[in-house]
Order: structure tokens, then sequence, then C-alpha cells
């Protein structure tokens, strides 16, 4: 099974995008390339894949009249699935979070096309053992969990207003109108939860995050909320104003480690190449505070929080505790104790 194929290359998918369409301009060419390629891809790919005069390009587009391109080959390319792809497809399809997307029936039936060719899963989840994760994660089993995140997942591409009803942290129910947004899965919390905007009289009064495991029912309102709405405007207003400065060191692999864990983070990282350290400034949604402060505290002695104070109080007060429980458990051992306020560095 090959594993580094061409095919599954970010070049091979950009010329497979351009010989998908008859005809092409230069400038549609560029746009493509600059969507999906690398940074330094407009750079050299565009010269291999427009003609050039000196035949240096890969001969799959030619020019007609009025300056179009049009491909060479007759038929667009076809698009192929890999026996790599068919056993993961296999082994996704495992996953209680499919139901979420697909049909049982649909599951059903491809699970039995897949095994009748002859293929294997590529890896069973029962291997599989998830460290750093809350047990109590979302039932996505549940059918009426999968029909309420179905419709909020419809409601998300349509821009539709949904009226929700939903029980609160402390036990509370409560219904409103929302606007669905984004779906995000929590990996930590095992659990999906929606960005909303909460309208009252059809105005914005409002923006907040659902857990959908706490959602009791959804009913569509049948309107659609016109308004256009910039979600990097909406997400950049939920961001800290004052970043997390954070400095990581070398042992452990931990600054790749970290990189890796929030790499879909905002964040402006320096390395200092005679120490081996790392200082990250972090920014993060300021309603996930506890979530990153956690995530963080997993890294354990190779990660220090500098600032801000705040912050870096929170993360003292959790290791004293954490210190103060075990010393309890184990006995006889006098506890740290905590004071209340967070040492010096």
């Amino acid at each position: 099974m090959n594993i580094f194929s061409e095919i599954y290359g970010i070049y091979y998918r950009i010329a497979e995008k351009i010989l998908s369409r008859e005809e092409i301009s230069d400038r549609e060419v560029n746009e493509i390339v600059g969507k999906y390629g690398f940074g330094e891809s407009v750079i050299f790919l565009t010269k291999k894949i427009i003609p050039q005069k000196d035949g240096s390009d890969w001969g799959l587009l030619k020019r007609c009249e009025g300056k179009t391109l049009r491909r060479v080959t007759k038929n667009k390319p076809v698009t192929y699935i890999t026996a790599l792809q068919k056993s993961w497809i296999l082994s996704i399809l495992s996953d209680s979070k499919t139901g979420l997307f697909m049909g049982s029936e649909d599951i059903e039936r491809l699970k039995k096309t897949l095994t009748k060719q002859g293929v294997r899963p590529l890896f069973d989840r029962r291997h599989f053992r998830y460290t750093d994760t809350f047990s109590d994660g979302d039932d996505f089993l549940s059918p009426v969990y999968r029909e309420n995140f179905r419709k909020i997942l419809y409601a998300v591409g349509k821009r539709k207003v949904l009226m929700i009803n939903y029980t609160t942290g402390k036990g509370d129910t409560f219904t409103g109108s929302f606007v669905p947004l984004k779906i995000e899965y929590s990996r930590k919390n095992d659990k999906f939860r929606v960005y909303c905007i909460r309208l009252r009289n059809f105005k914005d009064v409002g923006h907040g995050l659902i857990n959908i495991g706490r959602i009791n029912s959804v009913t569509d309102t049948g309107k659609q909320f016109r308004t256009k709405i910039s979600l990097d405007d909406y997400f950049n207003s939920r961001l800290c104003t004052e970043p997390a400065v954070i400095k990581i060191k070398p042992q452990r692999n931990a600054i790749e480690r970290f990189l890796m864990e929030f790499s879909s983070y905002k964040r402006l990282t320096e390395f200092n190449p005679e120490t081996g350290e790392c200082i990250v400034k972090l920014w993060y949604d300021i309603f996930d505070e506890t979530e990153i402060l956690i995530r963080l505290l997993g890294f354990g002695p190779v990660l220090e929080i500098l600032s801000p104070p705040n912050l870096r109080e929170q993360a003292c007060r959790r290791v004293y505790r954490q210190h103060d429980l075990l010393m309890r458990e184990l006995g006889g051992f006098a506890p740290l104790g905590f004071g209340g306020s967070c040492p010096k560095k």
C-alpha cells in the first residue's frame, strides 16, 4: 500500500482542479494556485501549468484564441479512490460521530460494499487509548442528539433561524431564537458545541456558545437571517485582549507537540537558538479560558505561563490544589498549602 503517493499531494490536487475546467484564464490559474497551494507556489507552479514559449511547462494546457487556455485532454481527470483511502473510510465508518453526518442505512451500505471488495480497516478504534480527555462525552448514538445536530448543521449552511430549548450548566431551562454560525468539536471534552447569535425581535442581542448535548429540542422557524455576518469579525470579537505568553522548553519534544496542539490558534512564536526554548504569544477565545488552562497544564514542567498575571495565578492555584490533594491521598506528608497568592517567579 503506497502511502506517499502523488495523488495525495497538493500539486496533484491543484492540477486536477484546473484540468476539471474545459477553459480557464491565466488569472484563474493564478487564483487556484494561490488559494490551494503553498505560499511560494505562485512563484514557480503557475509557470509549470501555463504554457511557456520555451516549452518548460508540463504540457497540461494549450493556448487558444482570445488568450484562453484549454486542457490538452478530452475528458476531465478521473477521481480515483485508492486502497488506502478505502481502508481509512472503513475505519471512519465505525466512529459513532459519523452517524451525525450520514444516515445509518448509508453507513451500513458503505461498510457492506467495502467489505465485499476485500477492504480491511486501516485501524481499529479499540486499539487507541485517549489521555487528557473527559469521560463524560456526548452520546453521539442518541436519536435526539442526532436529530438536533442535523437540524443545526443544516441551519449553519443556510443561516436559518432556530428556536432552541436547552438546559444551562446550572440546570435551568432556556428557550430562545438563535442563528447557528459554526459547529465545533472539542477533543478534550469529546463534545460538540455551536456558536450562535441570539436574536430578539429579529435583532442581534448577543453571542453565545451552546453545548449540543444540553439541547432538548430544535425547531426551525422557517425564517432566514439575511444580515451579512463576518465570521472573522465574530471570532475576533471573542479573542482575549492580552495574549497568553508561554515559555516552552525543548525537552520531551514539547515545542513540536505544543505547536501541533494549538495549530488552529492565532499565535506569534519566537525561538531562542541558544537555549532551545520557545516563547509563544497565544490569542484564545476568552470564554474558553478554563479549557485552555487545562490544556496548558497538561504539558507539565516543560511549559511555563509567563503572563497575563491572572492566567498565571489560576495555573498556580490549580497546581497547588492538585499537590494538596495528592499529599492527602498519600498521607503522612505535609501539604504545600496555598495562601491565596501565586508565588513570584
